[in-house]
């Protein structure tokens, strides 16, 4: 009978999770962005709202409102 050879997890294996930027809400401390012309909606929580990198249009949307300004670090 064959032994199986289990290998042990890298990380090349694991997953990389999705990135995310983080807006600070310059007006509210809790609310619900609605991205415009989608049906997206991210929670800000404690004046705080993460979107992933990849959603282009909430990216671009949160960069251009005088609301919300980019979050460092």
């Amino acid at each position: 009978m064959a032994k199986t050879i289990e290998k042990p997890v890298t990380e090349e294996q694991t997953p990389a999770a999705p990135a995310t930027l983080m807006f600070r809400d310059l007006v509210y401390t809790s609310r619900t962005l609605v991205v415009p012309e989608t049906d997206r909606t991210y929670p800000v929580a404690k004046g705080l709202v993460a979107v992933p990198e990849s959603d282009k249009e909430a990216v671009a949307f949160l960069q251009k409102s005088a609301e919300y300004a980019a979050q460092e670090g």
